[in-house]
């Protein structure tokens, strides 16, 4: 008589285990275009044997003027549109076939003033964003979106609700295939990343966790812990590992990234590697954006 609720819960037991087995990736991730400097997908290197992801910064719900103010949900796009447009999309991914183009949604400022997650209502709010970012996603034949809102005007449950429901729909309606989040380790930021977390991981393929966020003189085992810290908040989910180009803190290249990469990789946690910014690794050549790929590429 208890043969099937005893083989429901061993298949539910062997599905549980499955979804927490460790395993590395071959992803690389950066962001783009936000900064204006004149950078293209064609600059940046593309190794052909990792996953590559151009994620374009930022799509922002506020007015262009001189003194923007929040639209409730109405997206705009924000990046170098003139050096990254739907055109550069398209010859990119016909070019590289492991390439794929997402947008970030949010970002730290607009015109030097802070860019806050301001809803009038879920409802308006997420009505809105379904247009708007429908419009731009299929504009651009995107593949994903990227949460990075990192100031905000409403409670918690408020910010999850609208990204839940928005994610929900863009994945639902095939919109877009991937979805991830951008948190830093603040007290004013994490509460509105795990809240969403929460209720609505089982949407979120990524978290473009910022380690480069921490302070600058990270070292190995810092970054390491900081790593099982947020793997253990973000529980179950890909937690991707990060350096800035832009003179920014955390762990860098310089001071053992790689080297605590590969103590991630040989315990088969290394989900993927993402650098900010594109727009400030043009100068250099893309150094690091080579090292990282060419790193990804031999991880088994």
């Amino acid at each position: 008589m208890h043969l099937i609720p005893i083989l429901l819960v061993l298949v539910s037991a062997f599905s549980s285990i499955q979804a927490v087995t460790p395993a590395n990736s071959k992803l690389f991730r950066e962001y783009i275009g936000a900064e204006g400097k004149g950078v293209r997908f064609s600059d940046v290197p593309v190794n052909s044997k990792v996953e590559v992801h151009f994620i374009l910064s930022f799509a922002i719900d506020y007015t262009s003027s001189s003194s923007p103010s929040p639209t409730n949900g109405l997206f705009k796009a924000y990046w170098d549109e003139d050096n990254l447009s739907p055109s550069h999309v398209s010859a990119t991914k016909a070019l590289h076939s492991n390439v794929k183009v997402c947008i970030s949604l949010g970002g730290d400022t607009i015109r030097g003033q802070n860019v806050f997650f301001k809803p009038r209502s879920i409802n308006s709010w997420v009505s809105n964003a379904i247009s708007s970012l429908t419009k731009i996603a299929r504009e651009y034949d995107l593949d994903g979106i990227d949460i990075d809102y990192e100031h905000f005007d409403a409670d918690t449950n408020t910010f999850a609700e609208c990204i839940g429901r928005l994610l929900s729909h863009l994945k639902e309606q095939k919109i877009v295939s991937i979805a991830s989040i951008a948190p830093y380790d603040n007290d004013s930021v994490q509460p509105y990343y795990l809240a969403l977390w929460r209720k609505y991981g089982h949407l979120i393929d990524y978290v473009n966790f910022q380690f480069y966020a921490y302070d600058k003189g990270t070292t190995i085992s810092q970054f390491l812990d900081h790593f099982e810290t947020q793997s253990s908040k973000y529980r179950g989910g890909k937690v991707l590992v990060s350096f800035g180009t832009d003179g920014s803190g955390g762990l860098s290249p310089e001071n053992g990234f790689f080297e605590a990469c590969s103590k991630l990789r040989h315990a088969k946690k290394l989900h993927g590697i993402f650098i900010w910014s594109a727009d400030d690794s043009k100068k250099a050549g893309f150094p690091y954006e080579k090292q990282s790929q060419t790193f990804l590429a031999i991880t088994k």
